[in-house]
């Protein structure tokens, strides 16, 4: 049983992910917390005080992810998000509707890709950094710890 900390619309979107895949795969059983908190800094904060508590992380079935990625526990992957090759990405991240991690990307803890924003090859996202909604970051770019990308923009 996944239990959901938080119960704002963060939580509602994950909520109707975990419906979608228990919908397409009978057999669908995870186990563990999700913090479902759209602040960044409040879910580092759910998180530090929930030291030791079994996270589990959430992909939705309209997902691509790439075999050779890794996924950190308490990270959910939203609707149409493409993560691909060699991707790394942090515990309790947000990888919202549409986004695309390309190859070699490094996404820090906490940290949230928003809706439709596009990293290129070999980006590394600091810890608990937002990506706005439709930003670019090009290839082998940093976008810095706690640091707000805004929506629409190019990090160049």
């Amino acid at each position: 049983m996944i239990t959901l900390i938080g119960d704002g619309g963060h939580a509602a979107v994950i909520r109707d992910l975990i419906r979608a895949r228990e919908r397409l795969d009978k057999t669908f059983e995870a186990d563990g917390t999700i913090i479902a908190v759209g602040s960044n800094r409040d879910r580092k904060r759910e998180a530090e005080e929930r030291k030791g508590e079994r996270f589990t992380y959430l992909v939705h079935p309209s997902a691509t992810i790439a075999s050779s990625a890794l996924i950190g526990m308490g990270t959910v992957i939203m609707a149409g998000a493409i993560v691909q090759a060699r991707a790394v990405i942090g515990e309790h991240c947000i990888l919202n509707t549409g986004c695309t991690v390309d190859h070699d990307c490094i996404v820090h803890d906490f940290a949230h890709i928003s809706p439709n924003a596009t990293l290129c090859g070999a980006v590394e996202v600091g810890e608990g950094a937002w990506v706005g909604a439709g930003a670019v970051v090009i290839q082998g770019m940093k976008v810095k710890p706690w640091s707000i990308l805004s929506a629409g923009s190019t990090l160049r």
